[in-house]
């Protein structure tokens, strides 16, 4: 009996480790034929090997399923395109793209370089950019189509030292937005994934006070193959009607985001001026107010389930 992606064919970056694995894996046992893309770099986007992308092919073509190894990097045009060439050269089409490729260079905000500024937004955001951009003319061609983004809480909620992969993956949680605007009218869907799974970029998190370590451990106890089945049923037809959402997958739980809204609103007739608002507005607002050093353990404090 076939499985939900019978017949699809799924392109997946940074799918030689990690999370990216998981999905290619379990999108492969779902049907799919899989492109796996990664250059096997280093987490902070250094070096490049071959093995990691040709191990989860072999592993998927050793189990019965159709795969392609593909090492460019996202954070170039050119070798982005030819993720979705691949797809459609070695199986005939391509119907979903999972957006995962990511590199992390960590560091408190007054200490951050422009380098490690520009090298997390070529991969993380503008990467997923060239991807989505490749499978846009066969998208609306063949008017389907799925794009599954991976944002992070680190943009939703934010995070001490990450303003760089903040700033990227919330703007993917935008890119997202207005694909499935654009797109709709072509029956092509974006959605985003805020994954919570222990690997190796969250490996890379300190865990030096009883606070981080109680964060890491929890960390550990969410494995990436959780992530996987939610992302396959995003990339098959059974999700037609799901666009234009986020949602988060820890553990054995899968959140809905909700997005930014008007929380509080104040009318002054005759015109704010500073004073009035320090007298009356922020008095009024500050109920409201989101909290100053929020992260994301303050809003998941509960262990995973």
């Amino acid at each position: 009996m076939g499985g939900m992606l019978e017949g699809k064919v799924v392109a997946v970056t940074g799918a030689g480790r990690g999370i990216g694995r998981e999905v290619a894996l379990l999108c492969a046992r779902e049907g799919a034929a899989v492109v796996v893309n990664d250059p096997g770099v280093a987490q902070g986007g250094d070096g490049g090997d071959a093995g990691p992308a040709q191990g989860t092919v072999d592993d998927i073509v050793a189990a019965g399923g159709k795969a392609w190894a593909n090492l460019a990097s996202v954070a170039d045009p050119a070798g982005a395109a030819t993720i979705i060439e691949d797809a459609v050269q070695r199986f005939g089409r391509i119907d979903a793209v999972v957006n995962n490729a990511g590199i992390l260079r960590d560091s408190i905000w007054h200490k951050m370089s422009y380098e490690d500024w520009t090298s997390v937004i070529d991969v993380n955001l503008t990467g997923a950019f060239n991807v989505s951009k490749a499978a846009t003319p066969y998208f609306r061609e063949q008017q389907s189509g799925s794009f599954i983004h991976f944002t992070s809480t680190s943009g939703l909620i934010g995070n001490v030292g990450q303003a760089n992969y903040s700033a990227a993956k919330l703007g993917l949680v935008a890119l997202s937005h207005s694909i499935a605007l654009d797109m709709a009218r072509w029956g092509v869907r974006s959605n985003c994934i805020a994954p919570f799974a222990w690997s190796r970029m969250t490996a890379s998190i300190p865990a030096e006070t009883p606070a981080q370590k109680e964060r890491v451990e929890r960390l550990k106890a969410m494995s990436a193959d959780k992530i996987a089945p939610l992302v396959a049923f995003l990339a098959s037809d059974a999700a037609k009607e799901v666009n234009n959402q986020i949602f988060s997958v820890r553990k054995n739980e899968i959140v809905l985001f909700s997005k930014p809204r008007p929380a509080r609103s104040m009318i002054n007739l005759e015109g704010w001026t500073p004073a009035s608002i320090a007298e009356e507005l922020v008095p009024a607002f500050k109920p409201s107010f989101a909290r100053a050093d929020e992260v994301t353990a303050h809003v998941f404090p509960y262990d995973p389930v």
